[in-house]
């Protein structure tokens, strides 16, 4: 039965988290560590550095993790996984056949141009908030940023090639 119970807890977080992974993380404590008693805090910090570092959203590797190390089943992963994925494709698909619907009201499409200015807002936002002196150490990092800029602005060179060269250019420069 614990299935279920993985599957049910990580679908309330995944329905009622706001923030992305991060703002998850306090509420998957509380279920896992301190309601469920499944893991410990010492384990939890595991995995969510485990998390962090693995490709793929925070949340789902952590629920993946946490259904692995819960019962030492795949199944069980896969049940917590899907549980956190499912809110999400719910309300994507239910936005879909809205759009669909309504695509061509003059409400909806408006709607769209100010989601569109907004989310240019929450990128700038989040690349501010990075620009600290923690990551800017010196002009050479000042540099590798704004060739990095150039680049993918004015010659549209791809975020991967973008992110490679910066380790290059890192390895030789530091």
């Amino acid at each position: 039965m614990i299935f279920w119970q993985l599957f049910y807890t990580f679908f309330i977080i995944g329905l009622f988290s706001f923030g992305g992974g991060y703002g998850m993380l306090p509420l998957i404590q509380n279920e896992v560590v301190v309601h469920w008693n499944w893991i410990s805090i010492s384990k939890f910090a595991d995995i969510v550095a485990v998390s962090q570092v693995t490709p793929g959203p925070i949340a789902v590797n952590s629920a993946t993790y946490i259904g692995y190390t819960v019962t030492g089943s795949i199944w069980e992963s896969v049940c917590a996984t899907t549980g956190v994925c499912l809110p999400s494709l719910i309300v994507v698909i239910l936005l879909y056949v809205f759009l669909q619907k309504f695509k061509e009201s003059v409400w909806v499409k408006n709607a769209l141009k100010g989601l569109k200015i907004g989310v240019v807002g929450l990128v700038l936002a989040a690349a501010l908030v990075l620009m600290t002196p923690e990551n800017f150490v010196d002009y050479k990092s000042w540099l590798i940023c704004l060739i990095s800029f150039i680049a993918c602005y004015k010659f549209d060179v791809s975020a991967i090639t973008l992110i490679a060269m910066s380790v290059v250019i890192g390895i030789f420069l530091y």
